[in-house]
């Protein structure tokens, strides 16, 4: 039963920062399984609105009196809709309290599917999740859906889309993946493929991977689109082997680390038969121990342990670039702390619709929830286990999640520290000796915390004195050249170091802003707000870039018998 009480304190616990994800795995004194409570809250969120409309109609919070409107949400989810039932011995009051109704229960959701004209539960989730979108206003353009990376180290996209996903129509534009689409003949199974991205595909958000057996086995990665523009940029379409090891300085969780080893093993495999494999290595590291943890099971479950050595806890300002075990490292990622202010819903805790006690009461929010559960807790009789008082103490660092959640109002010194930090970083990865490119990315909007940036290293004395400039567009992997979103130079209509806004000049040419890459928060491409640059350290001229790596300039040929099409891969975000 402490499933459902860990969950019931998860979601009305005070935010500590953080993603939801994070605050989950970095809670201490939970009982139950994170992955299980995850899965639990994030699936009831889905059926919230039919599940408090049942609750109601049924009246049985009016009739057990032990039950919270936040438990018997998350039980009678269960009870209705997990194929193992409620998770909690038979003679377990709380249990006994739901199953008492169960015909009454049973009833109410078969009346709630014919309201909604729906012929099967499938088609009932999807009319749910309909109403949830224009309930939230997001019945518009805008499209969040549920990116799916795959693994190349021990897959193919050929291989998903003959197996995982063969059951899934595909459609040509990421508009289709909505449940509102009226062509779609199978609402929740349709996929489509990334076409900026290799080995990228996008699923209606809805669907949850966390039981299947590719997921399981690492073959397909949870991650966000954005997310995987560092490695991609950093790499691009290895038509030639990379020379030299990579550093991912600011790893966990660990997805863009697995990302990189993903592309080394595709780029190796197209190879394979015509020469011996490259010994390319990952040095990844974050200076979090937690988080450390939890890049070591992400890499372990990715099959990426023979690329990747993680450093746990190591500070990335800390490593000395001379020393000789970074000798051959000519790549950097790194993805440092920010301001998580382009974050949107996804990661942010569910506002659940709960039933009230009575049918005639207006339907609530997690948070009005949270108000209610804090003035019961002084009332022993109302609380049947202790366990539904605990506070999630996530640590103040993420441990699952790069970055915080924005919070409603903007700390500009808040801003100004990070972007200091941000360009120390930056800067110090472009003083190792002998590397060539270096990415930097942010999932901020923020202009001083990416354009500026980015002015402020290029005018640093180690880029002047080596030679580092930006990866310009035409010089961009195909599918990242073909990305519309770029930098820009001004924020919310204010031009950077025209006025008392605290966001410092951005001194980058036309050039230099088409080489940074954007995404928006809500548009039409489903992402969430990002930022991301390749430095490339070019002493002797543009001339010898495609030697250094491979990234070509200008289109690619279209018959190189090396250039296959690119698609991609997934893992938990």
């Amino acid at each position: 039963m402490s499933l459902y009480f860990d969950a019931e304190a998860i979601l009305t616990a005070p935010s500590t920062g953080g993603s939801f994800k994070s605050r989950i795995y970095s809670a201490r004194n939970l009982r139950a399984s994170p992955a299980q409570i995850y899965a639990l809250i994030t699936e009831a969120s889905k059926w919230d609105r039919v599940l408090a409309e049942v609750i109601e109609r049924a009246d049985i919070l009016a009739l057990e009196r032990k039950l919270t409107p936040l438990l018997a949400l998350l039980l009678v989810h269960d009870f209705l809709l997990s194929k193992n039932g409620i998770a909690a011995p038979a003679a377990h009051p709380l249990r006994q309290a739901t199953e008492r109704h169960k015909t009454r229960l049973k009833a109410e959701f078969v009346k709630a599917r014919v309201r909604r004209g729906c012929a099967s539960i499938e088609a009932l989730k999807t009319s749910v999740l309909r109403e949830k979108r224009q309930a939230d206003g997001k019945d518009g353009d805008f499209v969040y859906p549920r990116w799916v990376r795959i693994n190349n180290i021990c897959t193919t996209l050929e291989d998903q889309l003959g197996t995982t996903f063969a059951s899934y129509e595909r459609v040509q534009t990421l508009a289709a993946l909505s449940p509102d689409d009226p062509d779609s003949r199978t609402p929740e199974r349709r996929l489509y493929i990334d076409p900026n991205i290799p080995d990228l595909v996008a699923v209606p958000y809805g669907i949850d991977f966390t039981s299947s057996t590719a997921y399981k086995n690492g073959e397909i990665i949870l991650q966000d689109k954005a997310s995987c523009f560092p490695a991609y940029l950093l790499l691009g379409d290895m038509r030639t082997a990379w020379k030299g090891d990579l550093v991912d300085g600011c790893a966990a969780p660990g997805n863009k680390t697995t990302h990189m080893a993903s592309l080394l093993a595709k780029g190796n495999t197209k190879k394979a038969k015509t020469k011996a494999k490259p010994k390319n290595h990952i040095f990844s590291m974050d200076a979090s121990t937690p988080r450390s943890k939890t890049l070591q099971k992400m890499v372990a479950l990715a099959k990426a342990d023979s690329t990747v050595t993680v450093l746990p806890g190591q500070d990335f300002l800390a490593l000395d670039p001379a020393d000789p075990q970074f000798e051959n490292v000519s790549g950097l990622l790194l993805d440092p702390s920010c301001s998580g202010s382009g974050i949107i819903g996804r990661d942010d805790v569910p506002q659940l619709t709960l039933p009230a006690a009575t049918a005639s009461k207006t339907t609530t929010t997690t948070k009005s929830a949270a108000k209610k559960r804090k003035r019961q807790t002084n009332d022993e009789s109302e609380i049947p286990h202790s366990k539904a008082t605990v506070v999630a103490t996530a640590a103040a660092t993420s441990a699952t999640d790069e970055n915080d959640i924005p919070g409603g109002t903007i700390d500009h010194e808040r801003l100004t520290k990070l972007s200091n930090l941000q360009a120390r970083i930056v800067e110090h990865a472009l003083s190792f000796p002998h590397a060539t490119h270096v990415t930097y990315s942010t999932c901020s909007i923020h202009l001083i915390e990416n354009e500026a940036v980015v002015s402020r290293v290029l005018a640093s004395e180690v880029a002047q004195q080596r030679g580092w400039r930006l990866l310009r567009r035409g010089e961009q992997p195909d599918g990242l050249r073909q990305w519309r979103l770029r930098g820009v130079r001004q924020e919310n209509g204010v031009v950077a170091g025209s006025s008392d806004t605290p966001t410092p000049a951005v001194d980058l040419s036309d050039e230099d802003l088409e080489a940074c890459l954007r995404c928006w928060p809500g548009d039409v491409e489903g992402l969430g707000g990002f930022f991301v640059a390749g430095f490339v350290c070019d002493p002797s001229g543009a001339e010898d870039l495609a030697a250094l790596t491979g990234i070509e300039k200008g289109p690619a040929d279209d018959n190189d018998d090396d250039h296959d099409d690119d698609e991609w891969e997934g893992f938990s975000d």
